[in-house]
């Protein structure tokens, strides 16, 4: 059985990025049955910002973008940077082929300091996925830095994320789908 790979296009540490990947891959993990990781891009270390292709990268960023390319699903995000992804994320996904992505489960994030950027997941990330022919859930996630103080995300955001775990989970192929219906009462 494979994993949910989350991967944060961002350098900060702690990141509220990370913290919204972290909690949606959790999420997918418990549902789905599966085990889940997430990169940052700072675990692609320097080679990233140097190659033109995926063999000039240093042999752990490699294994990094080998375990995005064979997780059973994605959760991806950035934090907004002048409107759009960061720069060393979208050069992370200039390096992959084109068709390694077909048709992966890929559920979008994005965070950004207040919500003038909130359609970022929809302008900027959901073309790239396109691009892909992922299969991109309907339902993107943005947060604001106010949604995820303290540590916890915000209600109306934790909704939306619980609604698009869910739509994660459900691509996923169904013979090794775990979730059980709940149970009705008679």
């Amino acid at each position: 059985m494979g994993e949910i790979i989350g991967f944060a296009g961002s350098f900060s540490s702690p990141s509220r990025t990370r913290q919204l990947i972290q909690t949606a891959v959790d999420q997918a993990g418990s549902r789905a049955g599966r085990g889940g990781r997430v990169f940052d891009l700072g675990d692609l270390g320097a080679s990233l910002g140097t190659a033109r292709r995926i063999a000039d990268l240093a042999p752990g960023a490699r294994d990094l973008i080998d375990s995005l390319i064979a997780a059973d699903a994605l959760v991806v995000g950035s934090p907004v940077y002048k409107g759009s992804y960061t720069g060393l994320f979208k050069h992370l996904f200039d390096l992959i082929d084109p068709e390694a992505l077909r048709g992966k489960p890929v559920l979008l994030t994005a965070t950004g300091g207040g919500h003038r950027h909130a359609l970022v997941v929809e302008h900027q990330l959901r073309p790239l996925f396109a691009f892909f022919e992922a299969a991109v859930v309907p339902v993107g996630v943005y947060a604001a830095s106010a949604d995820l103080e303290g540590g916890g995300v915000a209600p109306d955001v934790a909704l939306r994320l619980q609604t698009a775990v869910g739509q994660l989970i459900g691509l996923l192929p169904r013979h090794q789908k775990t979730e059980r219906p709940a149970s009705s009462a008679a």
